[in-house]
């Protein structure tokens, strides 16, 4: 049986599909994984042994249809649901005369909607993997308990030369970067906690980190290493493996800090974990603990958070406080606390 999972982007939402992806590889007989989503995000699933096949596209759906139809699929899950996906779907059910099981996502988009717009949560408190769950109740797959899947291939694991020899004992891995400016924590703080906190760190981020990246190391260039546009998204992933604990943003590398059962200090700005897309460690939720792997920092004392289900380039009302008021002292105090039990 051939099941394609369609989730096209991003790197966080593409690893909170993998229970859903090791779950039906694991409880239907037979069953062979295939997965569509944009090339720039191959990579993170392209290790991954319970996927088969990988198909990709840039923008345009057309191109991989017909390598789609060849296929003849039994299910289509899909996990963005978007009008591309829908375009999929219609073509797939055309041209197999409606012989394709599809399934999708619910997004919840007026719910979403209600808490940007008039602050009123009417979300679930679930995790979008668990929502990702009741999409595919039809096939008969239930949620294993496991957690996050990801997968680094040994070509793509760092070596020993590759981060300094006083990070050898451990360290904090620290992503500094984000898609949004208003998902991201300012320089400032980021130095004021890296000054403060006694343990080796290595920042991590893309090429357009690098720059705030060598303003916090240059504090302490040995305590303090800079790995931003450095590594691949696969080798930074390795970097988080080999880490002791993961301060960040809602960022992908969250999402694979908690696959790799991390602690995580998770840090909040315009966006809030009521979405779902908080680090899944398995059958959590908001109200439940998974203590002591994952901390919530947030600012839960603004009228005008969250102001967006994704982010912007800039505070829509230019004073950033979600951001700007949030206390250092806490995440630090959240840190000193996971490294005290390591000393236990």
């Amino acid at each position: 049986m051939k099941v394609l999972i369609i989730r096209f982007s991003s790197i966080g939402d593409i690893v909170l599909t993998t229970p859903v992806v090791r779950c039906i590889k694991q409880q239907l007989p037979n069953a062979e994984i295939h997965f569509l989503t944009k090339e720039k995000f191959r990579d993170v699933i392209k290790s991954n042994p319970y996927i088969s096949k990988i198909f990709t596209i840039t923008d345009d759906v057309q191109p991989v249809l017909f390598e789609l139809i060849k296929e003849n699929y039994h299910y289509v899950v899909d996990l963005h649901h978007n009008l591309r996906t829908a375009y999929v779907k219609s073509i797939l059910r055309q041209v197999f005369n409606s012989r394709v099981n599809t399934v999708a996502f619910k997004k919840l988009n007026f719910s979403k909607w209600m808490l940007t717009s008039f602050k009123i949560n009417l979300m679930p408190d679930k995790s979008i993997v668990d929502r990702y769950f009741e999409c595919i109740r039809p096939l008969g797959v239930k949620n294993d308990g496991q957690g996050l899947d990801y997968f680094v291939a040994e070509e793509d694991e760092i070596s020993k030369d590759d981060l300094p020899f006083s990070h050898v004992l451990g360290f904090v891995a620290c992503a500094i970067g984000g898609q949004h400016e208003t998902k991201k924590m300012p320089v400032e703080k980021w130095k004021q906690f890296c000054k403060a906190l006694d343990f080796p760190m290595v920042l991590l981020g893309g090429k357009e980190d690098f720059e705030n990246g060598e303003q916090i190391r240059q504090m302490d260039d040995v305590k303090i290493y800079n790995a931003c546009g450095k590594f691949s998204l696969n080798e930074s992933a390795h970097i988080v493996k080999k880490s002791r604990f993961v301060v960040t943003h809602d960022t992908g590398l969250m999402h694979i800090a908690a696959a790799f059962q991390k602690p995580v200090i998770s840090i909040w700005g315009n966006t809030v974990p009521a979405f779902g897309m908080f680090p899944y460690y398995g059958y959590n939720n908001l109200k439940s603990t998974v203590a002591p792997l994952l901390h919530i920092i947030e600012n839960n004392k603004l009228s005008c958070r969250p102001c967006s289900k994704i982010g912007y380039a800039k505070c829509p009302k230019g004073h950033f406080k979600c951001m700007q008021q949030l206390q250092v002292e806490q995440i630090l105090q959240t840190a000193n606390q996971i490294i005290s039990t390591f000393k236990k």
